[in-house]
Parts: C-alpha cells; sequence; structure tokens
C-alpha cells in the first residue's frame, strides 16, 4: 500500500451520512436542541421554543432605544418629527333633539361601550407633514381641472373648419397650380419661377445683424420663457402608470349619515263616487329597471271624522306619527325607471275582493238620491264589518306615477303647476293634462328620454290630480306583477286595458324637500331639529333602500 501524502493524511473521511446520524441522535427534539446550544451560556434564561412568546413593545423599544444619529443637516430627515400628529376632538352633529341610541341599563360593558360609538366626539388624527411623504398624491381630478381653467384652448390648423367660399377659393387655386406645376418639368428654370411667384414671404427678423452681448441676450430669453407659463407646468401632463403602485391614503371625509336627492310628498285628498267606509292608502317608490322596491311604505289616512268614528271600538288613542300625511322619499339613484305606487286598503270583509269592490264601479254620486237604499244597506253593512274586523285590511286598488315624467312636466311649467292625471281608455296609458284654470286642457307630451338628467332638486311644486284606480286583481299583487304592469305604463299596451278602473280622485303635491324642514320625524320616529311644537301634524322620512349599495357603515343607529 502506498504511503499517504501529507496533506492527504489531514482529510476526514467521515461521510455526510454518518454525520447526519450522529446529530441526529444526540439532538433528538427542539428543546433539546435548544438546551444543547446552549450549554456554554449558563447566565442566560433558556425559554422552550413550544411556549408562546409575548411581542415586543415597539413603541417602547424605541423610547428606551433611542437611534443613535450623529448631529448633521440631516439630522431632521431621519429622525421622526415630534409635531407631525395633532389630535382634534370635533363635537358630533346630532340632528334629532333626543340620540337615536337606546337607554342605558344593565347592560353588557362591550355593549355600552358600542352603544357610545354612536354619540361621543369625532377623534380627528390631523398630519402636518402628510404633503412631504410619498403616499400623498397631489395631482387630484379636482386639481387638475381647476389647473386646466386658465389654460388657453390649442387650435391647430387642422382643427381649423374654412369657410365655404373660401375654401372653395383655395382649392380652385390648388387646382390651377397644380396644372401649371404639371406642365413644367420638375427642376427647370421655369418651374423654379413658378415657385418663386406663389411662394409668401418670411417675417422678417428685427435687430437680425446687431451686435448684442452674450448676457443680454440670456436675460431676454429668459423672460420670454416666464411670460405667460404655467406656474405648475408640469403637473398638467397626467401621472404615469406605476411599476410598482404605492398605497396612497387620502384624508377621509368626516362620516355622516347619507341622504339622496330627497322629495316631498304631501297627501291633500282622497275622494271615492261614494262614501261608505274607510279607505287606508300607501305610498312607496319602485325601480323598474332593477326589479326592486327602493322605499319603505308610507301609510296615510285621509278619511273624514264621521267615517274614522267607525273603527273607535278597535283604535282607542292615535299616536301623532299615524297623523302624518306628508312624507319626505330619498332617492340615491333617481331614473326614468323609478315609480311612486299609491295601494289602496279596506278593513277586511266577506266575499271576493271583486265583489268588495263593485260598488265603487256602478254607483256614482250623481245617482246618490236614486240608489239611497242602496248605499245605506252598504254603510251598515260596512260598520259590522268595522266593529268584528276592524283591526284587518285587505287589498283595495293600486295605481302608480312615472315620477321623472312629473318632475320633467313641472319643471317647463310655471309655479304651483296643477296636474290632472287619468287613465287613457284608448292606448292604455298615462297622459297629463293641466288645469284648465292655467292652461285650458292643453295636453302634454310624455318625456321619457333616458338622456335626459334626472334631477329632483330643481322642478317647481306640482299638484297631481290623480282619477283613476286599478281594481285589485286577486288576493295579492305579486312583485312580479306589479314590475309588468309599471313597464307597460311607459308604452302603449294592451296589458293594462284588462285592468278594471275605479273612479276617485288623489290630490298630491309634488315638490323639492327644503333642507331643513320644520316637525319632521325620522323613520325611526324621533323628533328631527327643529321641532317648535310636539302638537302639530308631523311630517314622516321615509327610509330608503337605494338600489345599488351605499357603503356608509357604523354611522348611525337605527331601530330594527
Amino acid at each position: 500500500m502506498a504511503e499517504r501524502r501529507a496533506f492527504a493524511q489531514k482529510i476526514s473521511r467521515t461521510v455526510a451520512a454518518e454525520v447526519r446520524k450522529q446529530i441526529a441522535g444526540q439532538y433528538g427534539g427542539s428543546p433539546q436542541l435548544f438546551k444543547n446550544l446552549n450549554v456554554g451560556n449558563t447566565s442566560s434564561n433558556t425559554v422552550p421554543l413550544t411556549e408562546a412568546v409575548e411581542p415586543v413593545d415597539f413603541e417602547e423599544y424605541l423610547i428606551t432605544h433611542p437611534p443613535i444619529v450623529e448631529s448633521g443637516p440631516l439630522r431632521d430627515l431621519i429622525e421622526f418629527p415630534p409635531d407631525d400628529i395633532e389630535v382634534i376632538y370635533t363635537p358630533r352633529e346630532c340632528r334629532t333633539v333626543v340620540p337615536a341610541v337606546p337607554e342605558e341599563g344593565d347592560t353588557d360593558p362591550h355593549v355600552r361601550d358600542c352603544v357610545r360609538s354612536y354619540t361621543e366626539d369625532w377623534a380627528i388624527v390631523s398630519r402636518k407633514y402628510h404633503k412631504l411623504g410619498t403616499g400623498f398624491n397631489p395631482n387630484t381630478l379636482d386639481k387638475q381641472k381647476e389647473r386646466q381653467k386658465g389654460l388657453p384652448k390649442q387650435v391647430f390648423e387642422a382643427d381649423e373648419m374654412p369657410e365655404n367660399s373660401s375654401y372653395q377659393d383655395d382649392q380652385d387655386d390648388l387646382k390651377r397650380r397644380s396644372m401649371s406645376i404639371d406642365d413644367t418639368p420638375r427642376g427647370s428654370w421655369a418651374c423654379s419661377i413658378f415657385d418663386l411667384k406663389n411662394s409668401l414671404p418670411d417675417a422678417l427678423l428685427p435687430h437680425l445683424l446687431d451686435r448684442a452681448p452674450n448676457e443680454e441676450i440670456d436675460r431676454h430669453n429668459e423672460e420670454q420663457r416666464k411670460a405667460n407659463r404655467h406656474r405648475e407646468l408640469f403637473a398638467l401632463h397626467p401621472a404615469l402608470d406605476e411599476e410598482e403602485p404605492i398605497e396612497r391614503h387620502c384624508v377621509p371625509e368626516v362620516p355622516k349619515e347619507h341622504f339622496g336627492q330627497r322629495l316631498l310628498v304631501k297627501c291633500l285628498s282622497l275622494k271615492f263616487e261614494i262614501e261608505i267606509e274607510p279607505i287606508f292608502a300607501s305610498l312607496a317608490l319602485y325601480d323598474v329597471k332593477e326589479k326592486k322596491k327602493i322605499s319603505e311604505n308610507f301609510f296615510f289616512d285621509l278619511n273624514s271624522e264621521q267615517t274614522k268614528a267607525m273603527l273607535r271600538p278597535h283604535i282607542q288613542t292615535a299616536a301623532i306619527s299615524t297623523l302624518a300625511r306628508s312624507a319626505i322619499f330619498s332617492i340615491t339613484y333617481p331614473s326614468q325607471d323609478v315609480f311612486l305606487v299609491i295601494k289602496l286598503e279596506k278593513v277586511l270583509q266577506q266575499g271576493d275582493i271583486g265583489e268588495c269592490a263593485e260598488p265603487y264601479m256602478v254607483f256614482k254620486e250623481s245617482d246618490a238620491a236614486k240608489n239611497k237604499e242602496k248605499l245605506e244597506k252598504l254603510r251598515s253593512q260596512s260598520e259590522q264589518f268595522c266593529q268584528r274586523l276592524g283591526r284587518y285590511r285587505m287589498p283595495f286598488a293600486w295605481t302608480a306615477i312615472h315620477l321623472m315624467n312629473i318632475v320633467n312636466s313641472a319643471g317647463s311649467l310655471e309655479r304651483d303647476t296643477e296636474l290632472e292625471m287619468s287613465l287613457s281608455e284608448r292606448k292604455g296609458s298615462w297622459s297629463e293634462r293641466r288645469n284648465s284654470s292655467i292652461m285650458g286642457r292643453r295636453s302634454l307630451e310624455r318625456t321619457t328620454s333616458g338622456d335626459e338628467s334626472c334631477s329632483l332638486t330643481g322642478f317647481r311644486p306640482a299638484t297631481l290630480t290623480i282619477t283613476n284606480f286599478f281594481k285589485q286583481e286577486g288576493d295579492r299583487l305579486s312583485d312580479e306583477d306589479l314590475y309588468k304592469f309599471l313597464a307597460d305604463m311607459r308604452r302603449p299596451s294592451s296589458v293594462l286595458r284588462r285592468l278594471r278602473p275605479i273612479t276617485a280622485q288623489l290630490k298630491l303635491d309634488i315638490s323639492p324637500a327644503p333642507e331643513n324642514p320644520h316637525y319632521c320625524l325620522t323613520p325611526d320616529l324621533l323628533q328631527v331639529k327643529p321641532y317648535p311644537d310636539s302638537r302639530v301634524r308631523p311630517t314622516r322620512e321615509i327610509l330608503e333602500f337605494p338600489a345599488r349599495d351605499v357603503y356608509v357603515p357604523n354611522t348611525t343607529y337605527r331601530y330594527r
């Protein structure tokens, strides 16, 4: 066997697999491994790896271990400015006389803290040096529009439209030139003379050969560059797409309760050909395109005191909120597909709906003396049903108003417009006519173009007189049937002809809601400021169900 050389004797011949086996046998588990690794350091506290360790308090660590920064001109850029953050407490506005929160009783402390979050003052964190950070973007859309207001409009030759006469003359001149140029060979003496005669002279450069010092020329050029120059020239260019986008935190607005465009509807009167029993009505908004109900119901009572007396055994005292005859509807997404649906109900009685509604379609007010005995009999039957079943209701009739059609028609007329709406027997569509005292019964054409702006803030108040209702077909008017009927109301259709009309007269006053209405109640029946007298008939705010989501969470507490 050959002798091993000197450098080979120092090489270990242990195989890697044997080394791994030896280490695995020596350190069998993580705690043992941690113990063996800290054998040489007996003074340190050993913590098993299986136990959870409390995280380090970052703020406390920064206070106890201040950064070591050498004094120099860039010291302020490294350290955190102490006056950057300022906390301002702003009182929370409460639009109701009493805060809309439940009374604090023997509830859980966590629940009480959650309730107080609706009444505590706003804590606004103001950052003084926020504009100097990388997350601040000064080029917002509003600022871009503001910068572009004073800029002159750039007009190029290609954008200018020449007049017909001058344009035709120029075309004829070009034709003559082209013919003359084609007749002469290119590069010839005649062609050069032709070009010189038809070319316009260049503007002369004054003081071109005058001697001037270089400093004066530079100063003059600098003044010309600064003349009529925008202060933020480079900010006019839109920002480029970032390869690595930065999350930019905008300063949020103070949270507040969401309101759409508000519409005030006043219910003035409701009359039928015969008056034999109490009739109850309700209003609600529907969106045909979204096939969704976008407001809760507003129930109102327009019965006379004599008719209300028929329900006295069941209704002893009426709350002030039930006497409301005006409602404020909020519409976040107004469109040409919004309808105001009016439904009528009566006291539950024996028989089919068609039989119960038959007297209202047969008897007329002019024949009251002739049918006096029959009307007395019907009135006595209604009194019996009111005494027995006065707490229960049954559907009676319904109708609908194309809201944006009324708004657009009222906006083009004088103030205090009075519109009469009735069911046309020929076309089966709604027709709107002004009162004869104003316009001599002149018909108004419907305008239902989807391109019109749907605004509910600028139209003039209008008084509507609805003279026809549809008799309720079946025990219940399903939502799918209602959406079909509403869609047919916007165009002539034979579907509405199959519905039997009931003659009535309902007067409504529609106008934009004032900013701070008096004697107003929230959907939770809380009084809204100002509310001078609690005995006055109130106006109800109707809760909106937006067609699309509106994200304003945890702003107001609602009793539900």
